[in-house]
């Protein structure tokens, strides 16, 4: 099947979404925001197995499907067997596509610029960029026309902070990419945009601004709306963006970040 073909829904009134990195945090709160409006998913978790059944309970209370496959996204080889067992399950739902593309999986890394390892930036650069592109060029043929693609970057990438140059840069390479799929797959009908979350409350980077006073109050202070961003700040919010209302916006970099930084 290429890139370009026509992929008539079995069923038009179901939406299914893949989302990496949806055992926890932001991946795992889009996971359950797209549930309540009745959209499966099949999500990607790197290690913790319990972590994913729990997502897949939590869904299936809602009402929708959920499966859980395992993936490092880092590691490009598994991404063709990583697509034939997606198919599987979307053959299992009596599908033959999916709606919705979230790649939201990634690592955090905090150094200064001179205390950046080859191998820190290797390994940012193969989850963060290499990982994003490709995961996303082997699912296209699965994809449906008119899709929708969701790529997760940082307000990093607009305001600065010591410490993240590494990590910033991956995410600055991730927005160009998304403009490069709006402007290459627009012909099929397909949608891609950037997320970009402020500072969230999560175990991302260790529990780094939920569990730190100083980090958090920091933060707080930074923004206009008075404190840090939850997990449930951002899911329902791409959520809401994967709707067919939202069809219209394109190649956008969309920060929620509660006004940090303004």
């Amino acid at each position: 099947m290429s890139a370009a073909t026509q992929l008539t829904p079995l069923h038009p009134e179901r939406r299914i979404a893949v989302v990496t990195g949806g055992s926890r945090g932001l991946g795992r709160a889009s996971v359950e925001a797209l549930a309540a409006r009745g959209v499966w998913s099949i999500f990607t978790y790197n290690s913790n197995e319990a972590a994913a059944q729990e997502v897949v309970a939590a869904v299936e209370a809602a009402g929708a499907r959920a499966a859980a496959l395992q993936l490092d996204t880092s590691d490009t080889a598994a991404f063709p067997a990583f697509a034939k067992a997606l198919a599987g399950v979307l053959v299992d739902w009596d599908a033959d596509h999916f709606d919705y593309l979230v790649n939201n999986a990634g690592t955090a890394h905090h150094a200064p610029i001179e205390a950046v390892s080859e191998a820190d930036f290797d390994a940012l650069y193969r989850i963060h960029v290499k990982g994003v592109f490709f995961l996303t060029q082997t699912l296209l043929p699965l994809l449906a026309d008119r899709g929708r693609i969701v790529n997760v970057s940082s307000g990093l990438t607009r305001f600065s902070f010591a410490g993240s140059a590494a990590y910033a840069a991956m995410k600055g390479a991730v927005e160009v990419m998304t403009r490069y799929f709006a402007a290459e797959l627009g012909k099929r009908g397909i949608t891609a945009n950037t997320v970009a979350p402020g500072a969230i409350a999560t175990d991302f980077s260790g529990g780094l601004v939920r569990d730190n006073p100083q980090i958090n109050a920091r933060i707080a202070g930074a923004t206009a709306l008075g404190r840090v961003g939850e997990a449930e700040d951002i899911g329902p919010m791409i959520a809401s963006l994967l709707r067919e209302e939202n069809r219209w916006i394109n190649a956008q970099r969309i920060e929620v970040s509660g006004g940090m930084v303004v």
